[in-house]
């Protein structure tokens, strides 16, 4: 499994798992699988990379490849 930084993005922020995935529009449980390197959808990516303040270009920096 790829490792992301949507945990490490996110504690940088002081965001709770809960409040990302309240922002993104997805479960808490979602977050907490793809903060663990499970895959995901391309758009629970971009709903998420939205969700944490960042511009979609800043997708490579979230989710390298």
């Amino acid at each position: 499994m790829a490792k992301n930084r949507v945990k490490e993005i996110r504690e940088s922020q002081l965001m709770s798992k809960a409040e990302l995935a309240r922002k993104a529009g997805v479960s808490p449980l979602t977050i907490d699988r793809i903060e663990k390197g499970a895959a995901c959808r391309v758009a629970t990516k971009r709903k998420i990379i939205l969700a944490l303040g960042l511009d979609l270009s800043s997708k490579n920096e979230v989710f390298p490849e």
